[in-house]
């Protein structure tokens, strides 16, 4: 099979095309014919040796159909999306024609959507579902504050909250973007992080209910600030950087009686924590298919342009969710 290889750590260009074996699925395994992919911040940390050794074959999610079932569950054809289960890290992913997925990580669904398009949910909304609803709790009444908001994770979060009637405050960098964060339902939108929380007050002069913290430890501290009594934080993604907290001091640096979490889904996904049952994913699949949740990825590339693909990603140009198809 045709594979996208780690030759060595490094940037895009040590991604590499290769022949490889096509995987022998194990008990408790489905193989899976890829027909697309999305890409995630985690396969630059994984590129890059950040996290150490890796899977050769990069790659946490993606769509395609059954090749083969060893226990018969799933049928051949039968489509699916699949995520996490170690792909990527500590097995070989999906940046390639077939991979071997856990059982507990792959999801069957019925839709007619392009395989671009299908391929785009996967993880941004199982990771963003996750964020909003359990570890935020966000309620139609409540204002969402997330920052980084122009990220894959950022819209579909918007989405998801937007869906509930939650009013929303989207961040942005740049200016450009203010009309796209509109129309995926922010109620309003502040270009830039600098007096975030006196901006912040002026929206919702007690604080806001909740904040999904995209950017990461450089922005959490400025995020916690923004909260109302009982506010809660997730924080979630590392566009500002993955450096950790330098004497975090909780007792002094968060005010009191405010609620702070963590998810990071690449380790969390399939486990026994975390089952992905509890991901409405048809309802995700169906709100895209009708145009509920504006979900289309911003990028669409071929496999042979991988190495292009990660240049955008990396720059943090990419706008939105970019698609590798195969």
């Amino acid at each position: 099979m045709r594979a996208i290889v780690i030759t060595n750590p490094g940037g895009p260009e040590v991604l590499s095309f290769a022949e490889r074996p096509k995987p022998e699925p194990r008990p408790g395994e489905v193989l899976i014919a890829v027909k697309a992919f999305g890409l995630n911040r985690a396969e630059l940390y994984f590129r890059s040796g950040a996290w150490g050794q890796v899977a050769e074959i990069s790659g946490i999610e993606c769509a395609g159909i059954v090749e083969t079932d060893p226990e018969g569950i799933y049928t051949p054809g039968q489509k699916i999306i699949a995520l996490m289960g170690g792909m990527g890290r500590t097995r070989n992913g999906s940046y390639a024609e077939f991979v071997s997925v856990p059982r507990e990580n792959v999801v069957p669904v019925e839709t007619d959507l392009p395989w671009e398009q299908l391929a785009a949910l996967p993880e941004s909304y199982a990771t963003a579902w996750t964020c909003v609803i359990a570890n935020l709790q966000l309620r139609a009444t409540q204002t969402l504050l997330i920052r980084g908001a122009t990220s894959a994770l950022g819209q579909a979060a918007l989405n998801i909250a937007a869906g509930l009637g939650a009013t929303t405050i989207a961040t942005t960098r740049r200016e450009q973007r203010a009309d796209v964060l509109h129309r995926l339902g922010a109620t309003h939108v502040i270009i830039g992080d600098s007096e975030l929380r006196a901006r912040v007050r002026d929206i919702a002069p007690t604080g806001v209910d909740a904040v999904l913290d995209l950017i990461g430890t450089t922005t959490v501290l400025d995020s916690l600030a923004a909260l109302r009594r009982g506010g809660r934080v997730c924080l979630a993604g590392f566009l500002g950087g993955g450096a950790p907290l330098d004497r975090f001091d909780p007792v002094f640096q968060m005010p009191s009686g405010v609620h702070l979490s963590t998810f990071a889904s690449a380790f969390a996904f399939g486990t026994v924590d975390y089952p992905l049952d509890e991901i409405p994913f048809q309802q995700i699949v169906d709100n895209a298919a009708r145009g509920v949740f504006q979900a289309k990825p911003i990028h669409v590339f071929d496999f042979e342009d991988i190495q292009t693909a990660h240049v955008i990603m990396e720059a943090n140009d990419a706008g939105g969710k970019v698609v590798v198809r195969i």
